[in-house]
């Protein structure tokens, strides 16, 4: 029995993607109750028509509120079956792995990637999923099929990092492997080259993709609250720095501020959208307020 399959056969496993997938379907489906169309542009099929429904017709397009009111039945058809491809990135490297409270960077990352990859596949649109640190360390093939969703959530809760964050040569790869424009959706807390991480973005606009960049910060990584004497454990290979907050709490905001806003601006100038993440923000209010968002946007 080779490794992969053992994993398959952990009930531990199991539980924990049964448990990523139930939390993404309930608060994926807390947030479209209520909504009829999809908040993404373009990026959902699109109601066209109706026509007669004819023997061999998928019944799961019949349209039960036509046939209420005339007593026929009548299949609801679409623009496309398809229109986009997203393709759903997130940075499993070390530094992901600090959490201030409860949930940790990528654990948050991770269900927010369940959630999307819920909603697109909910859509029937299609889905891919890397997990990446200095290179892409676990990949699952686009796919419309809602039957990968389990495959998905199975990736995504067995990772744990162990390595450092290289998330440039990752961008320049998948503009190198993706053919067809879509939507490359980047899950990640960009601590990394600034430079080199805006010339990956670059690549993926330039041919033609749309880029979303969600930056995933603790808390306390923005609001720096510490007191007293700290011993700071660095992760990815950074040392232990033993200070005192108070004596550099002030550098530490003006620094840490102005990077977060030269992402902000450097994805603007890139026509890429840009979404800010604290782990203490309910993933259900963060969905919710970004794809309303998207949805102003796309008119």
């Amino acid at each position: 029995m080779d490794a992969e399959t053992r994993k398959l056969l952990d009930p531990r496993a199991i539980a924990r993607a049964e448990a990523l997938g139930m939390n993404a379907r309930f608060i994926v489906e807390g947030y479209m109750a209520g909504e009829h169309k999809s908040p993404y542009r373009g990026f959902a099929i699109e109601f066209a028509q109706h026509r007669e429904y004819t023997p061999g017709d998928d019944v799961r397009h019949l349209d039960w509120k036509v046939q209420a009111k005339t007593e026929r039945y009548y299949i609801k058809q679409y623009e496309q079956e398809t229109n986009f491809v997203a393709h759903i990135l997130l940075d499993g490297s070390e530094s992901m792995k600090y959490g201030s409270a409860e949930i940790s960077k990528l654990e948050y990352g991770k269900m927010m990637a369940a959630c999307l990859a819920y909603l697109i596949l909910h859509q029937r649109d299609a889905v891919a999923l890397g997990i990446f640190d200095e290179e892409v360390q676990e990949y699952l093939p686009r796919s419309d099929n809602r039957d990968n969703l389990f495959k998905i959530m199975d990736r995504l809760a067995g990772f744990d990092p162990a390595r450092g964050t290289r998330i440039a040569p990752v961008l320049h790869g998948m503009a190198g492997q993706i053919r067809r424009k879509g939507i490359i959706i980047v899950i990640s807390d960009f601590f990394d080259d600034e430079e080199e991480l805006l010339e990956g973005i670059q690549h993926l606009r330039f041919n033609g993709h749309e880029v979303i960049v969600m930056q995933v910060l603790d808390p306390c990584e923005i609001d720096f609250p510490f007191t007293g004497m700290v011993e700071f454990d660095g992760l990815e290979n950074i040392p232990l720095i033993r200070t005192r907050p108070s004596q550099i709490k002030k550098s530490y905001h003006r620094a840490f501020d102005a990077f977060r806003e030269r992402l902000r601006v450097a994805c603007e100038r890139h026509q890429c959208h840009f979404v800010g993440l604290r782990t203490d923000q309910s993933l259900d209010e963060a969905l919710a307020n970004y794809l309303a968002f998207r949805k102003s946007t796309s008119g």
